[in-house]
């Protein structure tokens, strides 16, 4: 019999009768680093974070299933683990604070008061949880500094082999792991404040921060506050369990905690014991055989039980010598919350059947609910005397990963996630590069998906929005939420005109602006010529000239700044007969019939929302156009930056700043405006802005270099129905597996992929079509 601690049990305190709920609430003492002293052992949690496990592939599944059995093996051995799962229901006011939009009286509320009905309904209809998983690691030592020490390393082999399963461990303080016992013990108080110096100058019971009004314990159920709850135990075990049975009991739609309780034994107590095992065995098949042979059976079988259990020992052996399986001893501690008794013994009723559907059975704690909450709890405790051998394989089938979750603070709705059923909620500021794509076939909802971004940004945010609009499909809504559409095109007889040679103070973020604006000029000047027909000598020319037209604007940037026309003037004052050629290039678009860009910048740029109507552009126009309104828009996120603005940039079929119309990869007539947005994209970040590029022709984009780098820079994707060539590009590009892109295969409108930084979650986004923001947004015919 293996005994799971060496003497006394250190979990164990000597028995009182608590005078007051802080007294119940097992902390001795609490660090800044987040170590905790609870009876006799010192305690440390890190918060982990989920993985994809369930819509990946087997050979995937395989693979993250060995890495978990890995990550087993790496635990400290005679140190008490802690695996939690908590469940926590989103109350009504932490939804409407986060979530909801709030009124402005800016005449835009009838929206706002539709788009939270939307948001209402859509979380009303989903799980409506946040789950967070955790670690604890608890282990008796003689100082704090030697468990500091220990934690360290401890803390450094968990990140170490829980990264191979790209899973993100993160350490956590005391205020964070106060915050969790806090959510638990107080689930509708959402202000939570916790300053451990503050605490200790008043002499105070850190404790108050997070005790619940009252505590009383019953035979087989607890009440917390006005809350009630109980704790449940996996009693029996199942021959085969299958390793979705963890993850099937934390989607009951209620505050709860599930905790897989470990406890690592040495590998050489365990063969000593395996041993004494098999020489017990043997010994009693040897009496046996000697009580038959006395009897003259000298054919006698040996029992039934008998040969099983050498069996089984000796597979055991064999297990822990020769395939590298570890000895532990688990045990599987369920608590959850209701708001009665009634609905109590009803989720108990769904635990114990979701057990019994898997052979095991799940029991409640009888006149030990104090010792078994104690236990489920992270604190690091181990009070329930219930727990049973596992080898490292049978213990990973409790596996605690199911599907990534997409919940940020401040973010904006994308629709549920298809495999839990929450709320994705996605901050792009948070990630490293919000740069992203929106991508799928006609139809599939991606522009649709667009709109409600940007409508969500325009009425819960300040931030500016910039749309580029090549098939006038945004006029109606950008109109209707207060924005300016500019139709720029050759052939309207009130045009609006976007001066190409605007120029800001800004411009340079900092550096000469004429030193970009000339790189500008000489991209303009080459997209017209051809990469040929511009050498050293003509771009000595242009530069020479840029200065010359500029010179007298950049002393004050006052009045007027030069135009295209200026600088045709300009050139041809120069001496050279290769001044004359490119001014001869520019004739058409400064003194021609396509001088739309060569006239003072007449279009009100400061509305928050900003739509480039370019439908009307036509062939010739269009490259010039491209690289001008790119040239634009980055003069208005570097002016924004300067004032503290955000910006959001969307470019509809981005695919046209790179395509070559003949399909054979990227043409000398989008090279140059397709790097000036390669460039945007790389530096937008650090100006406080963010491009999305939205297309359906992706495997065309992909014959691109430029927008393959700008595909692999881009951590926010979102993919609706894809054709098949474009998803053999996807999955070859992200390294998904084919069950996740069967979500984007022949799926419906609004269905498909998000992925947030590592992060690829199946998504529904149903938008309703009874109101007038879909109608608003909507391109089919006979709904817009």
């Amino acid at each position: 019999m293996i005994k799971p601690f060496k003497g006394k049990n250190p979990n164990l305190e000597k028995f009182f009768i608590p005078r007051s709920v802080q007294q119940s609430i097992p902390i001795k003492k609490v660090h800044k680093d987040g170590v905790f002293e609870v009876a006799g052992l010192y305690s440390k949690t890190w918060r982990f974070f989920d993985v994809n496990y369930a819509v990946a592939g087997p050979e995937k599944k395989e693979a993250l299933f060995l890495s978990y059995c890995a990550f087993l093996n790496s635990l400290p051995v005679r140190a008490l683990v802690k695996i939690t799962l908590f469940n926590r229901t989103m109350n009504q006011q932490e939804f409407s604070r986060n979530l909801l939009m709030q009124m402005a009286g800016d005449g835009k509320d009838r929206y706002r008061v539709e788009y939270n009905d939307i948001l209402t309904e859509n979380a009303a209809n989903s799980n409506n949880l946040t789950q967070e998983k955790y670690i604890t690691i608890s282990v008796e030592r003689k100082n704090i500094e030697e468990a500091r020490a220990f934690f360290n390393r401890v803390g450094t082999e968990l990140s170490t082999y829980l990264s191979r399963m790209d899973v993100m461990v993160r350490d956590t303080n005391v205020v964070e792991r106060m915050r969790l016992f806090h959510d638990f013990f107080r689930p509708n108080d959402p202000d939570f404040q916790f300053d451990l110096n503050r605490i200790a100058h008043r002499g105070n019971d850190f404790r108050d921060a997070i005790a619940p009004d009252c505590m009383t314990f019953y035979k087989d159920h607890y009440e917390i506050g006005d809350q009630v709850g109980r704790v449940l135990f996996l009693r029996d075990y199942a021959s085969f369990i299958k390793d979705e049975m963890i993850t099937e009991l934390s989607d009951l739609p209620q505050n709860m905690m599930i905790s897989i309780n470990l406890l690592p034994i040495p590998t050489d107590e365990v063969v000593k014991e395996i041993q004494r095992r098999i020489m017990a065995i043997e010994s009693d098949v040897g009496r046996f055989t000697q009580r038959q042979n006395s009897l003259n059976n000298f054919n006698a079988t040996i029992p039934y039980h008998l040969e099983q259990s050498r069996l089984q020992t000796r597979e055991l052996m064999d297990d822990v010598t020769t395939r590298d399986q570890g000895l532990m001893l688990g045990q599987v501690t369920i608590t959850h919350l209701a708001d009665t008794l009634e609905q109590l013994d009803q989720d108990t009723e769904t635990l114990v059947s979701i057990g019994q559907g898997r052979g095991c059975q799940i029991s409640t704690l009888k006149y030990q609910q104090e010792d078994g909450l104690n236990t489920v709890l992270p604190y690091g405790l181990q009070r329930v005397e219930a727990m049973r051998s596992l080898t490292t394989e049978s213990t990973a089938v409790l596996m605690p990963f199911k599907a990534q979750e997409i919940q940020d603070k401040g973010g904006v709705y994308y629709g549920v996630n298809a495999v839990s059923h929450n709320l994705i909620i996605c901050n792009r500021a948070n990630l490293l590069n919000g740069n992203g794509f929106i991508l799928g076939v006609s139809g599939s909802g991606k522009s649709m998906a667009a709109k409600q971004e940007l409508t969500s940004l325009m009425l819960g945010t300040d931030h500016d929005i910039i749309v580029v609009d090549p098939e006038r499909e945004y006029g109606p809504l950008v109109r209707a939420l207060g924005g300016e559409v500019i139709t720029i095109s050759a052939s309207s007889d009130q045009c609006s005109y976007i001066n190409a040679l605007d120029l800001s103070a800004e411009y340079g973020d900092g550096k000469n602006p004429l030193v970009l604006k000339s790189e500008f000029i000489m991209s303009l000047c080459e997209q017209l010529m051809g990469n040929q027909e511009i050498g050293a000598k003509e771009k000595s020319i242009i530069d020479r000239c840029t200065a010359n037209i500029y010179r007298e604007y950049i002393k004050d940037f006052k009045g007027e700044p030069p135009t295209l026309k200026d600088l045709h003037r300009d050139l041809m004052m120069q001496k050279e007969p290769a001044a004359h050629d490119i001014a001869l290039a520019l004739e058409l678009f400064t003194t021609g019939t396509l001088n739309v860009f060569s006239h003072q910048t007449n279009i009100n740029s400061n509305n928050r929302l900003l739509c480039f109507d370019i439908q009307d552009l036509g062939e010739n126009l269009k490259p010039v156009g491209l690289l001008v309104m790119l040239d634009a828009i980055f003069n208005r996120v570097i002016r924004n930056r300067q004032q503290g603005r955000y910006t959001h940039v969307y470019i509809d079929e981005i695919y046209l700043f790179f395509s070559s119309g003949s399909g054979r990869g990227q043409s000398s007539i989008n090279q140059y405006s397709g790097e000036f947005l390669y460039k945007c994209w790389k530096r937008f970040r650090k100006y406080g802005a963010m491009l999305t590029g939205i297309t359906q022709n992706v495997e065309e984009c992909l014959r691109s270099e430029t927008a393959k780098l700008m595909f692999a820079n881009s951590e926010f994707l979102l993919m609706f129905n894809q054709a098949a060539t474009d998803r053999m590009e996807l999955a070859k590009l992200l390294g998904t597996s084919d069950t996740q892109m069967d979500h984007v295969n022949n799926a419906p409108a609004g269905h498909g992929l998000i992925k947030v930084g590592g992060a690829i979650v199946p998504f529904v986004n149903d938008f309703p079509k009874d109101t007038e923001l879909y109608r608003l947004m909507s391109t089919r015919p006979g709904e817009g």
